[in-house]
């Protein structure tokens, strides 16, 4: 079984309204990283500056980089059949198939994982499930939050987590798929 970790930044949180301005993913086959993905990503339209202070990414970044639409076609063939993953992966999903849905008039059918999700019924204790917190809670380390390639290692260290308490608990994660 393989996952693909998958994170996204953004221009702000309407895909109606906003754009991706990063894309990165990681193959991982539930021990190892087989293979990774990423690029920035021109939205096509301005960066706001609170955008730019939580990310990093600054309008000057992009403005040269690909468009999602030139893009998609490797990222829908690095992604195949396999397990789509993401920390609030609703979030993803619904960017990735607004912009795969203009362009090709097709959406993402990949079964999905979401490892916010997850941690309801994995790590009940934690009152908050973001990113941030369930790293402190693991101990572990994401330097550079909110942009992609990291928040994705950082997720791959979260799944590393729940995959253990998984197995410990008797817990299936294809129960959790969708």
């Amino acid at each position: 079984m393989n996952f693909v970790i998958i994170d996204l930044e953004t221009t702000w949180l309407s895909p109606h309204k906003h754009g991706i301005t990063e894309i990165a993913a990681v193959r991982f086959d539930g021990k190892n990283i087989v293979e990774t993905f990423q690029s920035l990503v021109n939205p096509q339209r301005h960066v706001p500056s609170f955008i730019t202070k939580l990310t990093g990414i600054t309008n000057d970044m992009i403005s040269e980089a690909p468009t999602i639409q030139s893009i998609l076609p490797n990222f829908i063939d690095f992604l195949g059949d396999d397990i789509f993953v993401a920390h609030n992966s609703s979030f993803d999903l619904w960017f990735l198939n607004h912009a795969r849905y203009a362009h090709f008039g097709e959406y993402f059918s990949n079964p999905t994982l979401c490892t916010r999700n997850l941690a309801k019924h994995l790590v009940p204790e934690l009152p908050k499930r973001n990113l941030a917190v369930l790293c402190e809670h693991f101990g572990i380390r994401n330097s550079r939050a909110h942009r992609a390639f990291q928040d994705v290692e950082a997720t791959i260290e979260l799944l590393k987590n729940y995959l253990r308490i998984a197995e410990e608990k008797w817990v299936n994660i294809k129960d959790f798929l969708k």
